[in-house]
């Protein structure tokens, strides 16, 4: 969306900004990327959906880039991760595996990260690897944004990360104004194409086709007055039949039409749009900007669009609930219909229902007196040919004094349900209300009928009533459900990297995510474990203790901890200890405030410890008091962050060394190589020294300027390094002097070979596997000193460093 849609938006951002808390948004910085600048919350907040999505914190509207991708669905939105209002947006990003358990994940695109304007576009999944972005095993998910053109960002660790395609530049110019690309599968032709909207002569979308993501050509455009922002367009099989494929084109304010695609040209004999959704669709209100997925597992279309009237104390506005669309026949030609996703019913506790009901206001009752309930879901269908009732319906958070939050009801003379057209099928009313803290969904008529609302519910004990009711007369009740529906929220670790599986659960102390990791603060002993359990495996994971006197790896543990735990300890040792026996220990000096690395090896009795990537362990000791159990950690006694628990042995590959020490930065270990993370320079040096050699690995520049080898280094990482560098050149250095570079591109997230060669004051460096040098040069400041790795002003990988 725009920075300025319209004066009815504009006063909304600036009631918010009066009435609630909050700091404008800010650009971030390379090195700490991707953010995740979000307070603590138990999402149990008043108003706070139980199954609706909504950002752990800060300002939200636009969904962006819906995609399922290795095994997740993907929820990006238009985000102000730092006040409550509109304000210098960034990409925020949640995952789901079934799109009801949604997890808050940092930052996917970033102002001061990602070139461009960073407002609302869209995303695909390029399985085919027809961009060639594709870097590793995983699928790329390819995003687009901008404005008055088309930028792409791409992810090769299933949306961790995004790099800008060429620096950012725009792929597509477009010179009116324009926003919010929308790119699908082209199936028939076997190409991508997309739909972006711009001003051009007044509201339309420009269509342009691609057959790789990156090189766009425009083929036509459609106008129309309607049309305005946020478009999308999808093909639905017309009553579900495959042969009968049609084409949708929706815009932010849910009008659509339905025509037909010939890969360049939309076409429809439609003289003007219907209605989607009924709700207020202007941005802010309850149902706007609509997108459906991409590449979802059974090929259903699934919806998901902003609702800007919910708020709290933290947040500010939500998504709707997943809807799945179909296209059916009816007398007025085709329509959409929306109805609620089926793992809705993953969160089903309680149900009760009622058949062959007579619901009449002379006699009173009420069906549902018994019930009280915050989050739930009523399904029910009345026979309106003989009603005599006027009015019927339900009252919803109903109160002993009459009152209550919302009532929904139908009208038999006006033909209404919450006062919109809906006549009875077959003499039959039904209705589908999704209930939840700040939200009311009513759907009817098998989904032709869709009404999104933002309901402020009052979830007080006293205010949690259900009456169903007839007013004038009576209605017959078919039939009736209701299902108590428990929070969505908490399932999965949203900055935690591991391999283990959940819930994760806490014995003690308080558990935060940060941007870092998973961060406790206990006064005693504190342990976080994992639903995995085993008896012989390696464990491995990252510690860093900020004011705690000891925190490890904890593994073979019950669910109360109690097992062996492997930690870092500021006494001056590593050791291995459960509980009443320390079993060994390793003197070392620890300090706080510094990332050690862990890793564990048990066979049978025999447990291994190792520390800071060295090759040989710490610790070599015996014990049989515990075979097998669950992994997780410990902390005791202070704060302490851990981060990439993991078992398996997948992790920095390098040379054999006796230890690695950080000098700058903050390097951890993940599954595919070491990673550094520095403000400016950053090393990590192992205990191997040479003057004469062959030094080789593989860096990657996640997102930034630099990484490289450095070798004939001293303590302080002063010696020479080789690096690779995203302004595009190879470069070899030291301190005060560049003494050689070779240009090439360079492109962020992409792996690529070094090898260094050293003879006396002769230095060469060869690049990505060539039989030649690409530098070749003499300097005699450095003879000898220890081999090590750096990063500058970057967050990077590296991996598979030998030493000949």
């Amino acid at each position: 969306m725009r920075r300025r849609v319209r004066a009815l938006f504009v006063a909304l951002i600036a009631c918010l900004a009066a009435l609630l808390p909050g700091t404008p948004a800010v650009a971030g910085t390379v090195w700490d990327y991707p953010e995740f600048p979000y307070p603590p919350t138990t999402y149990s907040e008043p108003l706070r959906g139980q199954f609706h999505f909504s950002s752990q914190s800060g300002w939200m509207n636009d969904p962006n880039g819906l995609v399922y991708a290795n095994g997740l669905y993907h929820f990006f939105y238009q985000h102000n991760p730092h006040g409550l209002a509109w304000d210098t947006m960034h990409w925020g990003h949640a995952t789901s595996p079934d799109l009801v358990h949604w997890t808050q994940k940092p930052i996917a695109l970033e102002p001061g990260v990602h070139p461009g304007t960073l407002f609302s576009g869209g995303g695909v999944v390029d399985k085919d690897n027809t961009s060639g972005l594709k870097t590793g095993s995983l699928d790329p998910i390819v995003v687009f944004a901008n404005t008055d053109g088309v930028s792409v960002y791409y992810s090769n660790d299933n949306g961790q990360t995004f790099q800008a395609y060429d620096k950012g530049r725009k792929q597509i110019d477009i010179p009116n104004e324009s926003r919010d690309p929308k790119v699908f599968w082209d199936a028939a032709r076997h190409r991508w194409a997309m739909v972006v909207w711009s001003n051009q002569g007044g509201n339309g979308v420009n269509i342009y086709t691609s057959p790789n993501l990156l090189d766009w050509t425009l083929a036509s455009r459609y106008q129309a007055p309607w049309l305005f922002e946020c478009p999308d367009m999808y093909p639905l099989p017309l009553d579900g039949k495959a042969g009968q494929q049609r084409w949708v084109l929706t815009s932010a304010s849910s009008q659509y039409v339905v025509g037909s695609f010939d890969g360049t040209t939309f076409r429809t004999d439609w003289t003007g749009p219907q209605q989607m959704d009924l709700g207020t669709t202007y941005a802010g209100g309850t149902f706007y900007a609509a997108q459906t997925f991409t590449n979802t597992p059974d090929g259903s279309t699934v919806q998901m669009a902003w609702q800007g009237g919910n708020r709290g104390s933290t947040w500010t506005g939500n998504a709707t609930f997943p809807a799945t669309l179909a296209l059916v026949s009816t007398p007025d030609g085709p329509r959409i219909t929306r109805t609620p996703v089926a793992e809705l019913a993953s969160l089903a506790s309680e149900t009760k229902s009622w058949k062959s009901q007579t619901i009449n206001a002379d006699k009173g009752g009420n069906l549902f007196g018994t019930i009280k309930a915050d989050t739930y879901e009523i399904t029910a269908q009345f026979d309106v040919k003989g009603a005599s009732a006027a009015q019927f319906g339900f009252d919803l958070h109903a109160r002993s004094d009459g009152t209550a939050d919302r009532r929904v009801v139908y009208d038999t003379k006006e033909q209404t349900l919450l006062g919109k057209p809906l006549k009875p099928r077959n003499g039959k009313v039904t209705m589908r209300l999704l209930v939840d803290r700040g939200q009311l969904e009513t759907f009817a008529d098998d989904g032709r009928y869709s009404l999104s609302d933002n309901v402020d519910f009052d979830s007080a004990a006293d205010s949690q009533g259900i009456r169903l009711f007839a007013i004038g007369g009576k209605v017959k009740l078919d039939s009736a459900t209701f299902t108590r529906l428990n929070t969505s929220w908490g399932t999965a670790q949203s900055t935690l990297a591991s391999n283990l599986k959940g819930p994760w659960h806490a014995v003690g102390g308080s558990w935060s995510d940060v941007s870092g990791g998973k961060r406790v603060s206990t006064g005693g002993d504190a342990f976080y474990l994992s639903a995995s359990s085993g008896g012989d495996a390696v464990y491995q994971g990252d510690i860093t203790l900020d004011t705690a006197h000891a925190g490890g790896l904890t593994f073979r543990a019950n669910a109360s901890g109690v097992g062996y735990t492997a930690n870092i300890d500021t006494s001056g040792v590593v050791k291995l200890w459960r509980p009443g026996k320390d079993i060994a220990v390793h003197s070392t000096p620890i300090t706080t405030g510094r990332t050690y690395h862990l890793k564990v090896q048990t066979d049978g009795p025999r447990i291994r410890v190792w520390l800071d990537n060295g090759t040989d362990p710490v610790i070599d000791a015996t014990d049989s008091t515990y075979t097998s159990g669950l992994f997780g950690v410990n902390a005791f006694n202070g704060t302490e962050t851990v981060q990439n628990l993991n078992t398996g042995t997948a992790g920095f590959s390098a040379f054999p060394a006796g230890s690695w020490t950080p000098r700058g930065g903050t390097w951890t270990v993940t599954p595919a190589g070491l990673r550094g993370d520095s403000a400016q320079d950053g090393f990590y040096l192992s205990n191997r020294t040479g003057d004469d050699f062959t030094y080789e690995g593989d860096l990657s520049v996640t997102n930034g300027t630099a990484a490289g080898l450095t070798f004939r280094a001293g303590t302080d990482g002063a010696g020479y390094t080789a690096n690779i560098d995203t302004s595009g050149v190879v470069k070899l250095w030291r301190p005060d002097r560049d003494i050689a570079a070779y240009a090439t591109p360079i492109t962020e997230g992409r792996t690529y070979h070094l090898k260094v060669r050293t003879d006396g004051s002769r230095i060469r460096v060869w690049f990505a596997g060539r039989a030649d040098p690409v530098i070749d040069a003499t300097d005699d400041a450095y003879t000898s000193g220890l081999f090590g790795v750096n990063s500058f002003a970057a967050n990077t990988i590296t991996q598979n460093l030998t030493i000949n």
